[in-house]
């Protein structure tokens, strides 16, 4: 979808899935968090509806655990399609045995607080690396990354999607065939 999007969308490459199996597609549920807090993700937890993926702008602070077993656990009850953070997780072995797709900028051991003191923010648009991340947003993640896409264009770039991969099968029978990608692509 990234490349049938015109390359738009990606999240950085240093968030990646726990597990390379691990994939998710649903509907955006931003979160920003203060550094070293994760009151904010428990908050979402709450508002949370089935099918949403928790986007959680947590900085470059991946030296912080903020998403774990017990947060997890509520989540998979709640029915998220997963979650995406930029920041650090932890209970890494045991968030894989639970098998919500969880993608993270870091695994880090270090807990984060809970002050109610400090600023965070539910619903309100993030940017995580270049992409802004809006309620609703598309989000889609696998092995290779993660990347959001506005709500407005997901039916256009779902088919525009297919379309490329239609493609792509053309392409491959083809080499297949003994054709080279310079006589495929039309290199010179």
């Amino acid at each position: 979808m990234h490349e049938a999007a015109g390359r738009t969308g990606a999240l950085p490459a240093g968030i990646r899935a726990l597990d390379r199996t691990m994939h998710c597609a649903g509907r955006a549920l931003p979160v920003r968090c203060p550094r070293g807090d994760n009151l904010w993700i428990h908050y979402a937890l709450e508002a949370a509806e089935p099918d949403d993926v928790l986007v959680i702008d947590a900085g470059n602070s991946g030296e912080y655990g903020y998403w774990g077993e017990i947060m997890a656990t509520m989540a998979i009850a709640r029915k998220l399609a997963g979650i995406v953070i930029s920041g650090g997780v932890r209970d890494s072995l045991r968030l894989i045995e639970l098998g919500l797709p969880t993608f993270s900028g870091s695994v880090s051991i270090l807990g984060t607080g809970k002050d109610q003191s400090l600023d965070g923010a539910l619903g309100e648009p993030v940017r995580v690396g270049e992409t802004v991340v809006r309620r609703g947003d598309l989000v889609i993640g696998d092995a290779d990354g993660v990347a959001v896409f506005p709500a407005s264009a997901a039916a256009s770039l779902i088919d525009a999607s297919e379309e490329r991969d239609a493609k792509e099968v053309a392409i491959i029978e083809q080499l297949q065939r003994g054709a080279s990608t310079l006589e495929v692509y039309k290199f010179e």
